[in-house]
């Protein structure tokens, strides 16, 4: 063992150039990572989708629910489920943001106000699949939101028949998402959570709602 002072400024000095090493193999994974993960993303909305039992939109951004509300339209749902809703807004918000669907909204729409993350999101929707026996659903949330959310879905649900519907509303920064900063945060940290869920689910732990 290194004695003195110089011993330990050797070990010290192993130490740091260690710590230099890992640092910069973690930001080379995460830059690599986010890399990968960003090019499988969709860059375009579905043109054609199957029917299924349910839909469910996961809140996050007024196009997710427009689009989830223009599926239910073209009858390619039985019901809609809004998971993640903020526990201050209530239907009549919701009708007022999207007039003309009073009677959707009074016959086929269901609101969820207790998720408060994807996992929260996968749980809830469980709940309401097995109250309505539904064994299909279209998924509909962000592009870049996809790849967790389907994880956490398939995890929750494995028998439930799943299609997603990725929201584009901007393809083009998608497209150039490392010239966008907010973008780039957003992807990277997406690609975090996706990497800490897809290991979570593997070793079998359960996630907090």
């Amino acid at each position: 063992m290194a004695t003195g002072p110089g011993g330990r400024w050797r070990l010290l000095a192993g130490l740091a150039r260690w710590t230099f090493r890992l640092a910069l193999l973690g930001a080379a994974c995460l830059v690599f990572g986010t890399i990968l993960f960003a090019a499988r993303l969709d860059r375009r909305e579905p043109v054609a989708l199957s029917p299924a039992e349910g839909i469910v939109v996961l809140t996050g951004g007024a196009d997710r629910i427009l689009d989830g509300l223009g599926l239910l339209e073209r009858r390619l749902g039985e019901r809609l489920f809004i998971s993640g809703v903020n526990a201050q807004t209530r239907a009549e918000t919701l009708k007022r943001q999207w007039p003309g669907r009073d009677a959707l909204f009074a016959c086929c729409i269901d609101l969820d106000f207790r998720a408060r993350n994807t996992y929260g999101n996968a749980i809830e929707t469980r709940n309401w699949v097995q109250r309505h026996s539904f064994s299909s659903l279209i998924l509909v949330t962000a592009s870049y939101h996809v790849p967790r959310a389907q994880l956490e879905f398939a995890s929750a649900m494995p028998h439930v028949a799943l299609q997603v519907y990725p929201v584009v509303p901007e393809a083009s920064r998608i497209n150039r998402w490392w010239q966008e900063p907010v973008l780039t945060r957003i992807l990277v940290l997406e690609f975090v959570k996706y990497t800490a869920a897809r290991v979570r689910i593997l070793v079998g732990l359960p996630g907090r709602s």
